[in-house]
């Protein structure tokens, strides 16, 4: 097995994970930020090098989207332990739930769907793609709400976003079932996708 550069990309952005969980308990949301946009740079640059220089593999088509939830899905957790920027916003445990849920439900519905009909390729749809940037954007509005000093009408706009990503989140995870139950069995679209995409 060959590591690719955009491979290696999507490996930098897990290993990234840490770094922002830690940058979120030591209540430095600047520094948190700062990760998420080296995250985004390099998730843009892992896929148009892919595209670009033919760098595409199936192992990429799973790293990618991994990537991708093991930081949003942390972000969802820590930004929802109180404590952790005194005084300053929080996702409410029932919206970080439900994100992570939705997720987890995908994984195991992808798992399920594979061993007992043989589908192996989801492909993206617009309604997951547009809940993940409303996701990211969400915890990137949070971050930004509590830095300090405040921002007038941030905090108002975070809250609007969190009710937006919830039924974001709920809407694309009854798509995605629904997707599922009329993919045909053994399945092998040639579009783009892996279990995890959305």
């Amino acid at each position: 097995m060959r590591f690719t550069i955009p491979n290696l990309l999507s490996i930098l952005r897990m290993g990234l994970v840490p770094l922002f969980i830690i940058a979120i308990l030591d209540g430095r949301p600047e520094r948190a930020l700062a990760i998420i946009v080296l995250a985004g740079v390099t998730d843009g640059l892992d896929g148009f090098i892919a595209r670009f220089w033919r760098q595409e593999s199936l192992l990429g088509s799973y790293l990618d989207p991994m990537a991708d939830k093991l930081l949003l899905i942390s972000a969802y957790v820590v930004l929802a332990i109180p404590g952790t920027t005194p005084g300053g916003l929080i996702i409410p445990m029932w919206a970080s739930v439900t994100v992570i849920a939705r997720d987890v439900l995908m994984v195991i519905l992808s798992v399920v769907f594979y061993l007992a009909l043989g589908i192996k390729r989801f492909p993206p749809n617009w309604l997951g793609k547009t809940t993940t940037v409303v996701q990211i954007a969400t915890a990137v509005l949070v971050l930004l709400a509590r830095m300090r000093p405040a921002t007038p009408g941030l905090e108002t706009a975070a809250h609007f976003a969190i009710y937006l990503t919830a039924g974001l989140t709920v809407a694309s995870g009854l798509y995605y079932i629904y997707r599922l139950s009329r993919l045909p069995a053994g399945s092998t679209t040639t579009s783009p996708g892996s279990p995890i995409d959305e």
